[in-house]
């Protein structure tokens, strides 16, 4: 099994002075994975822009120009209450929604069986027309619109383990049953938005203030594996999110990197059993930089060596 590793330092000139979604992030991330020595047994690929095609694949006509016209010159412009744009976000945005699509395309074409992609801006809060909660566009959904167009891939699954409820990607499937989406999040948090939605095909996993993996662990195992063993899907995409550590500034969830490890080898297996392994995991949240750069390795290593 071959793991590819998707990123590009460009990501890191999408630049918020005092801003928990700082370049830090992916700089610690990378330079984690350089020195654990998982990136010898990586297969390293540069993540390519995306374009204005890929884009309305999840995204509302207008809204590929719409994010573009709000890069500023010099500064920073806020598109959102915590979101901004300087100049290089547009760049960081296109490679880190390019770099799902990569991966996406590479795994359809057997070049690699899953793949990680250590970009940002995050995703998933992204919805149908509008960017918010530090996300541009969104890059999990694109990859899953993405894979669908491939004649073998007839049913996807998103699943997301990040401290925030992921409304954009709910936005965005709420009324398209190919795409199952399964969320872990902490309950009445940050975006206030779908954290009760109900549909069959969207798994909503509220958690309590201060829930620690136990509680996750019983989440994933009561609603998301009947629901991934029903659905069947062909590709499986993780919004792989790591706020939910103990050490997160911005999350209240008690998670530690052993349970990132037991999500990770549990989606492998539900990859392996229904979707012949096609597996692509991308980066949304994480900001104490120790933790998230832990909880990197811990879930690439899991990639890796299964």
């Amino acid at each position: 099994m071959t793991t590819a590793l998707i990123t590009h330092p460009d990501c890191e000139k999408h630049e918020m002075p005092r801003h928990p979604e700082s370049p830090d992030r992916l700089r610690s991330v990378m330079a984690r994975l350089a020195s654990s020595g998982l990136m010898s047994e990586l297969q390293q690929v540069s993540a390519t822009e995306i374009g204005p095609k890929a884009v309305a694949l999840a995204h509302s006509p207008g809204f590929f120009k719409t994010i573009c016209d709000a890069e500023p010159e010099t500064g920073l412009l806020k598109v959102d209450a915590d979101t901004y744009m300087s100049r290089g976000s547009l760049r960081a945005a296109r490679l880190a929604a390019g770099a799902c699509v990569d991966a996406t395309t590479g795994v359809l074409k057997g070049h690699f069986n899953r793949a990680f992609c250590a970009t940002r801006p995050p995703g998933h809060h992204a919805e149908l027309a509008s960017a918010m909660g530090f996300c541009l566009f969104n890059n999990v959904a694109i990859a899953a619109r993405h894979a669908l167009q491939h004649p073998a891939i007839n049913r996807v699954a998103i699943v997301d383990f990040d401290v925030h409820h992921c409304n954009g990607t709910v936005d965005i499937f709420k009324d398209s049953p190919e795409v199952l989406v399964c969320s872990s999040f902490q309950d009445n948090f940050y975006p206030y938005r779908y954290l009760d939605y109900s549909n069959a095909h969207i798994i909503n996993s509220p958690l309590a203030q201060g829930a620690d993996g136990s509680a996750f662990r019983s989440a994933v195992e009561q609603a998301w594996l009947p629901a991934l063993e029903a659905h069947r899907p062909d590709f499986l995409l993780i919004s792989a999110g790591f706020d939910a550590h103990r050490d997160d500034p911005l999350g209240e969830l008690e998670f530690d990197e052993s349970d990132y490890a037991w999500v990770t080898d549990l989606m492998l297996d539900v990859a392996e059993q229904f979707a012949g392994g096609r597996l692509v995991s991308t980066l949304e949240g994480g900001y104490n930089l120790d933790a998230l750069a832990a909880s990197v390795e811990t879930h690439v290593a899991r990639l890796v060596s299964r």
